[in-house]
């Protein structure tokens, strides 16, 4: 039986905190089962979001189905389209993904939206995506401050394009080694630290448990279409 490839990619400009941690343990989880795995971090690289060229949508042309854009980005969509499974992390700047996630999804999802009746994909087979947010607010506030929506918009189309999408929510996370060195006032640092110390260890449990389901040899959504 050929190994399965699982395929990070960090949006977090931070490559050894809390999005990067959790990213790293879901490939853990993968590579449990035996997988091939590979953690990109997008700050590493040099590129843009979708320019609406449309090469990818032109009847005929060379590059329908596919981004025609070439830059460090492209080597990456190239291996998305062989993995078997990809998850990709973000933290919440400003009420949504970074920036360098959103033109990440826009150049990996766009090319194989078909402009159909049914919006189909012209990806060719079902594959897991997994999302890992990570978000200063708490849980509780996740909905009042529309959240929820954006991730809701996000799942729906990279279900409708891949097949299957997970989310796992990381919320009230620990920001800082030392808060007293910033402003921020609003924010209780022993609570914060405790938090890290007794909530964070079981958010890591639940990403290396995607990645392992993700790779499991029984998973129904990796079969082709």
């Amino acid at each position: 039986m050929e190994k399965k490839t699982v395929i990070a990619i960090n949006g977090s400009p931070r490559k050894g905190w809390n999005t990067a941690t959790l990213l790293t343990k879901a490939l853990e989880g993968a590579a449990s089962q035996g997988a091939e795995t590979e953690l990109i971090h997008l700050y590493d690289l040099n590129f843009k979001g979708c320019t609406s060229c449309f090469a990818c949508k032109r009847k005929g042309g060379t590059s329908y189905g596919k981004c025609a854009m070439k830059d460090d980005l492209t080597p990456v969509l190239e291996k998305i389209e062989s993995a078997d499974a990809i998850i990709l992390g973000s933290p919440i700047y400003i009420g949504a993904v970074s920036g360098e996630m959103r033109s990440f999804m826009e150049r990996l999802v766009f090319p194989y939206i078909v402009y159909d009746e049914n919006y189909s994909s012209l990806f060719k087979r079902n594959i897991p995506v997994g999302l890992i947010y990570t978000m200063n607010v708490p849980e509780s506030r996740m909905e009042e401050m529309g959240y929820v929506r954006q991730f809701e918009l996000a799942e729906m189309v990279l279900k409708r394009t891949f097949g299957v999408v997970e989310s796992l929510y990381v919320t009230d996370t620990y920001q800082f080694d030392d808060y007293s060195n910033y402003v921020v006032t609003s924010f209780d640092p022993e609570k914060k630290a405790a938090r890290r110390k007794e909530v964070f260890p079981q958010d890591c449990e639940k990403a290396y448990n995607m990645g392992r389901r993700f790779t499991e040899a029984s998973h129904p959504n990796t079969i082709d279409q």
